[in-house]
């Protein structure tokens, strides 16, 4: 592997350890390096992990990061991801998993991968993922920050830090709808599904390391009150604070000092 980037600044606010590092490309390259590094120790030390993905162009560079480590053994990684779109065609090219799929799993093929299936019926679906959620711990979750400071599909409208489901069916607010748009995903907002499943914020709090990337100016907002705001569901985001082994990647954009 290349030669990793500096970190230009870090700092921890609360639990959150922050990272500041100049560019995108760096920002990502950082976070694939410390993701990839935690596997192969967690597999050095048993027999199979647990991971959840998500899927945004904000993670497309840790992807690429570990889809290149040819020293992680994919086989004993069991797969999730964290949240999908309801309504959409299957072969919709704007499905997460679907993304998840062309960015990694074609290419590294984990041992286990569970799918979100939003074509079935919503409540019997938030049982059968929880249930295969709840057979073991998760150990990694890699995730992001929505431009209204969501995770995964909890806008904060729907966000409950106490929320007792694993999974379940949300609408979206139009501020995050708006964000499938400002990424490239959709052409327009009509086009953006309204619902979606998630995993709730305690689902997302219950793996054992967190690492999430946020990349770009448009994440600024986001990332402020993150880091500097009340904790609260007005910014879902900020309970990554409370998490104890949280660590935020930003780069000059998403920092924004």
């Amino acid at each position: 592997m290349n030669e990793l980037p500096n970190v230009f600044f870090s700092q921890t606010i609360d639990s959150l350890k922050v990272n500041v590092y100049d560019n995108r490309l760096a920002l990502g390259t950082a976070a694939g390096a410390d993701v990839a590094a935690r596997i192969k120790q967690l597999l050095s030390e048993k027999p199979g992990i647990r991971m959840i993905f998500a899927a945004a162009p904000s993670q497309n560079e840790l992807l690429a990061y570990l889809l290149e480590d040819q020293a992680i053994d994919w086989n004993r990684i069991t797969a999730f991801h964290m949240d999908e779109y309801n309504g959409l065609p299957v072969d919709a090219p704007q499905k997460f998993s679907r993304f998840l799929y062309e960015r990694l799993f074609n290419q590294v093929k984990p041992g286990t991968v569970h799918l979100i299936d939003s074509s079935n019926e919503s409540e019997e679906e938030c049982r059968r993922y929880g249930e295969l959620l709840r057979q073991a711990p998760i150990d990694i979750v890699c995730l992001g920050i929505g431009e209204n400071g969501h995770i995964a599909f909890n806008d904060p409208p729907v966000a409950d830090f106490n929320d007792p489901q694993v999974i379940k069916m949300v609408e979206l607010d139009n501020a995050c709808r708006q964000q499938q748009v400002n990424d490239g995903c959709f052409a327009a907002i009509k086009d953006v599904p309204t619902h979606a499943l998630t995993l709730t914020i305690p689902a997302l709090l219950s793996g054992t390391h967190l690492f999430c990337v946020v990349p770009g100016p448009t994440k600024q907002k986001a990332v402020e009150r993150t880091l500097n705001g009340p904790i609260s569901t007005e910014c879902p985001s900020t309970i990554l604070r409370k998490h104890p082994d949280c660590t935020l990647y930003v780069d000059r954009g998403s920092y924004g000092k």
